[in-house]
């Protein structure tokens, strides 16, 4: 492994010896099957390795108590139930390859995300695992292959509405660990029905705290169109989470921006984020003047709004079928009003904004359509990332638009995203090509983390070079 004093002069020459905008790239061709390569862009000092292949949309990552890395698989998106969990093991440390892959569940409703807790008291550890449908959790023990009881649910979702294979516009839950106040907490994000619209389910577009055993639910966001990544960072303070945050789609090419939030994870009325009245251009929140769809408008179905771009079905998701534009602009429900909602308890979805003066400021903002996704932070001082943020920015569902498909990188400091991986999307004679599309990260080192792909199903690892 390199030594810590070629890490300190590569964090020297990182942070310091260039301007910010100049660190140079190096192309890293990597074949992942026969015949077929992918070619990435990373700064001089790191290289890349494919860590990992094969996996059904691989998301994002979680390391269990025993030091192993567990990921989530979603399969495909014309079959929302037969999603996997991976344990990636049998680490090769001169190949820079995971020798084993276990499939530990399968059969299941769209596993984006999953965390392990232990129960100081107990020392009982527990596997949470976001579902489409509900939060469940399974105890975990050291070595585990496959669980060995059955899971408890800890709270249900709503798992119906437009799109790809249903459960709503947005189907991923993501759940998150982190201590609040001195006490742990079981976070869990769940996206908009829609792409702009009133909500009639309060969980939607939201984030809730609850107890490890799920106990005592609250919310404590709303109005996040779709906080896809939710961490707690305890280098940079307690009580809090960061988020990343996409933002609508009927505004056109520019905008709104995508955003990353620092939210308030203490107890209290929870603080709106924006969606659908407010969204973020130069990293400022600005009122929507678009009427609101509603609900009992069943004509706005057929009709196409304009500023909805894609049309022509470039999108890398295929076409969804029967699904017209405007409809993406109707509540889960499609036009119909819902019944019961089973959260009530909760609270109400909060009504639209009349103006923006209370929404938080973001963080920091990406360009239009980027999709924000999973994320990390590299904290130690004698590291060439350190006080970075890395991430990783999907890409816009309509290549074309150019957006995304890189991991960039800032820090508390300095909020400007710059690139960091790039070689994802390209253009030949002005037409996209989608090479891949990263998604998860986890920090595996102070200088080093696996990054997925669940465009390609590969895991890589990035590393200073050796």
């Amino acid at each position: 492994m390199i030594s810590r004093l070629c890490v300190l002069v590569l964090a020297i020459f990182w942070n310091f010896s260039l301007p910010r905008s100049a660190f140079p790239q190096t192309p890293h061709t990597l074949n992942y099957a026969p015949g077929k390569s992918i070619t990435l862009f990373l700064p001089e000092p790191f290289d890349i390795n494919i860590a990992a292949s094969g996996l059904h949309r691989v998301r994002f990552f979680a390391r269990s108590p025993d030091g192993r890395i567990f990921a989530t698989g979603m399969y495909d998106i014309s079959d929302n139930t037969r999603g996997s969990i991976f344990i990636l093991d049998g680490w090769n440390v001169q190949m820079h390859t995971f020798t084993r892959v276990t499939h530990f569940l399968d059969h299941l409703h769209n596993p984006n995300s999953i965390a392990f807790w232990t129960d100081p008291a107990t020392h009982q550890s527990w596997l949470y695992i976001a579902l489409t449908d509900k939060l469940v959790r399974y105890q975990y023990h050291a070595g585990d292959q496959a669980p060995s009881t059955a899971p408890e649910t800890l709270i249900r979702f709503p798992d119906y509405g437009l799109s790809y294979k249903y459960g709503g516009w947005h189907l991923t839950r993501t759940v998150a660990v982190a201590e609040v106040q001195g006490t742990t907490h079981i976070f869990i994000s769940v996206g908009s029905s829609c792409n702009y619209c009133q909500e009639h389910e309060v969980v939607r577009a939201s984030v809730i705290r609850m107890d490890p055993d799920g106990q005592h639910p609250a919310l404590i966001a709303q109005g996040l169109r779709n906080a896809v990544d939710l961490h707690a960072v305890p280098a940079l303070g307690r009580d809090s989470l960061f988020a990343t945050n996409m933002g609508d789609d009927h505004l056109g090419d520019r905008l709104p921006e995508d955003t990353f939030f620092e939210l308030d994870a203490k107890a209290g009325a929870p603080l709106n984020y924006g969606w659908p009245a407010c969204y973020f251009d130069h990293g400022k929140p600005v009122h929507d003047s678009t009427p609101l769809p509603s609900l009992h408008d069943l004509q706005a179905a057929g009709k196409t709004l304009p500023g909805v771009t894609g049309a022509g079905g470039d999108s890398v998701y295929g076409k969804q079928g029967g699904v017209a534009a405007a409809g993406t602009n109707l509540a889960a429900g499609g036009g119909h009003a819902p019944g019961h909602d089973p959260n009530a308890t909760l609270g109400r979805p909060p009504a639209p904004l009349q103006n923006c003066d209370q929404v938080p400021a973001s963080y920091t903002s990406f360009a239009a359509h980027s999709s924000p996704l999973g994320f990390d932070y590299f904290p130690e001082t004698d590291s060439a990332l350190r006080s970075n943020f890395l991430v990783a920015l999907h890409g816009a569902s309509h290549p074309h638009i150019g957006a995304g498909y890189r991991v960039v990188r800032f820090t508390p400091s300095d909020r400007t995203p710059r690139d960091f991986i790039t070689g994802f999307l390209t253009f030949q004679s002005g037409k996209p090509i989608v090479h891949g599309r990263p998604c998860g990260i986890l920090r595996v080192g102070p200088d080093s983390f696996l990054l997925t792909d669940d465009y390609l199903g590969l895991v890589y690892f990035i590393h200073p070079k050796q």
